[in-house]
């Protein structure tokens, strides 16, 4: 009796072992989540997504692949689940100036002049793509033209996975729509260490210094910064660009002139500049860059802070840009650690 007992205890636990590998098998095989579609587009502490692009986009012999000024940006468009895409799906797109507007609603409220802008007019991107069956991601090129596009405005492109046959965007709208922050970049351009810059009411022995400032590009050589200490988050930024033309290759010198004569900038001595590129010991496919600018020495008027005064700052000293570049990434934008 005992033995038959034994063998029925046997038998019911494995036919249930059989019936739960059985089971897993079948979840394991099924999809376990609806395949949505969505935008690889990570948010950051503001809600955008910073994207860095070359100003001019080169091909692999370095000539202009779409011509001066115009560079592209690919889009990866996600097929999500846990199996791998079952059906060939054409996915479309469409400009999204709403939620746009909600940003910078939610952002800004009634202060308009810290408004993103729309970078729409200068954008380009098929309205529609196609991922075949089997391949999960997909990328939708948009192409810019950097040409007349000023970058003291703060410029996003907005754009949503739009409504279609065989697919369904996904659900949660921080996925199926995207807000790039669009940054074009060349040699100059970037974020420079500014701990060696001083910056001093004019005639007064006292100074104070920068942790960082930030350089825009113009075009290929030429780049702007704003004077002093103003900076992106001042609404009078606009009128106190300086514009700074690299001339030479590894080194040389930089004129820099101002187009707002009510800033009254005046340029005391001639910058230089260098570049130095080293590997780092431990990683040789890691390429350290330097771009190191000497003898800035300029004034400026500030005549915005206050209403009805001005103020004459001087300004000089050192700056340091280094970017770390993957040289095992062909795709420059892709290699710069940023």
């Amino acid at each position: 009796m005992k033995t038959i007992f034994k063998s029925l205890i046997y038998g019911m636990v494995a036919a249930s072992m059989l019936t739960v590998t059985t089971s897993c098998n079948d979840e394991w095989e099924d999809e376990q989540y609806e395949q949505y579609i969505s935008f690889r587009a990570p948010l950051n502490d503001q809600g955008i997504t910073a994207v860095y692009v070359p100003f001019t986009r080169k091909n692999s012999e370095g000539k202009a692949k779409y011509g001066s000024g115009i560079s592209n940006y690919e889009l990866p468009v996600i097929v999500s689940g846990s199996t791998h895409n079952n059906a060939t799906r054409v996915v479309n797109f469409k400009h999204d100036p709403d939620t746009l507007n909600a940003l910078n609603w939610a952002r800004f409220a009634t202060r308009e002049e810290l408004y993103y802008k729309d970078m729409n007019p200068y954008c380009e991107f098929p309205s529609t793509l196609t991922i075949p069956k089997g391949q999960d991601v997909g990328l939708l090129n948009i192409k810019i033209d950097f040409n007349n596009v000023d970058l003291v405005d703060k410029w996003i492109f907005p754009i949503t996975v739009a409504e279609g046959d065989g697919y369904t965007p996904n659900p949660r709208k921080n996925y199926k729509k995207a807000m790039l922050r669009i940054f074009p970049f060349n040699d100059y351009s970037g974020d420079y260490s500014a701990t060696s810059l001083t910056i001093a009411v004019k005639g007064d022995q006292n100074s104070t210094g920068l942790t960082w400032l930030r350089t825009y590009v113009v075009n290929d050589n030429t780049v702007f910064f704003y004077a002093g200490r103003f900076d992106e988050s001042n609404p009078q930024r606009g009128k106190y660009k300086i514009y700074a033309q690299f001339n030479g290759g590894k080194s040389g010198t930089i004129k820099m002139w101002s187009d707002n004569p009510e800033m009254n900038l005046v340029v005391n001595k001639e910058a230089s500049y260098r570049m130095v590129e080293s590997e780092d010991q431990t990683y040789p496919y890691l390429r350290y860059r330097n771009v190191i600018i000497n003898n800035i020495d300029y004034s400026f008027d500030d005549y915005t802070s206050l209403s009805g005064s001005k103020f004459s700052y001087t300004v000089s000293g050192t700056l340091t840009l280094q970017r770390t570049i993957n040289t095992q990434i062909p795709d420059e934008d892709q290699a710069i650690q940023w």
